[in-house]
């Protein structure tokens, strides 16, 4: 019983397909399942059983509701009480722990040297790289698998065009460039992170001319400049790619959400 659910996990993520495990994680009293039973929800389908009725459908609707909010996990607990059309009498806490394939994309622009060390640590993770610049020689003959190479001369367009909650690394040949490519991803106001390569200073010349163009604070205050966790000094690419990643895992690992507790007993 096990690998079924498993099973179903694995395949879905292979795939690409977010679902949430529902688990029984404590009963009181009568119950159609014991504590430890567990359901696969998707968009579109249900995959195994915590015992059917109307607490399965409130379950299925309830993971169906997180999956399109983006929810993080909680704890749901259900009295067995009439309004749900079962006799059992009991209560059943389940767990909801929504299981998205853990796939980013990170869109770099600029293939110099810190761009090709970031390649080489990035791709390394589990996310899609799309590299933009352009000019064609500065890619090298070959990338890792997961990389797309973009030859472009609209970055700001490419900007518009990548998905949301992407995550932006700008190490451009130009700073022209990277202003653009910047001021751009901070408007849109739509991305996980956006981070410029550069010193304190770049980053106050680079303020200032975002204030001219009409961000505000709360937009100047997505920008990250310099790039890199803190107490790595190194100028050498492969030091900061390999700082960077970690800054990158260091966030991501900062946004899960925390267990949400809520009692359903308040909707009887």
């Amino acid at each position: 019983m096990t690998s079924h659910w498993l099973n179903a996990l694995t395949d879905l993520e292979a795939r690409g397909v977010p679902a949430v495990l529902v688990t029984v994680a404590a009963t009181e009293g009568s119950a159609p399942r014991e504590a430890g039973t567990k359901m696969v929800v998707t968009p579109d389908d249900a995959i195994g059983t915590i015992g059917g009725g109307t607490l399965e459908f409130r379950a299925i609707d309830i993971a169906r509701q997180m999956l399109a909010g983006k929810q993080g996990p909680s704890l749901r607990k259900f009295p067995l009480g009439p309004s749900m059309g079962q006799c059992c009498g009991g209560t059943v806490t389940l767990l909801f722990e929504p299981q998205r394939p853990d796939l980013f994309t990170i869109a770099l622009f600029g293939a110099g040297h810190v761009g090709k060390a970031m390649v080489q640590v990035l791709s390394a993770l589990p996310c899609k790289i799309r590299w933009f610049d352009p000019r064609p020689d500065a890619f090298p003959d070959h990338v890792p698998p997961g990389v797309e190479i973009e030859i472009t001369n609209a970055p700001e367009r490419d900007v518009a065009g990548l998905p949301d909650n992407a995550w932006l690394l700008i190490m451009s040949h130009s700073h022209a460039l990277d202003l653009g490519i910047a001021a751009k991803a901070l408007q849109e106001n739509r991305f996980s992170f956006v981070g410029l390569i550069g010193s304190e200073t770049k980053r106050a010349r680079f303020v200032k001319r975002f204030r001219e163009l009409g961000l505000d604070d709360a937009q100047l205050a997505r920008l990250t400049c310099p790039i890199g966790i803190d107490g790595i000094s190194g100028k050498h690419p492969g030091e900061i790619a390999i700082a960077t990643a970690a800054q990158l895992l260091e966030l991501r690992e900062a946004q899960k959400q925390t267990l949400r507790v809520v009692d359903e007993s308040a909707a009887e």
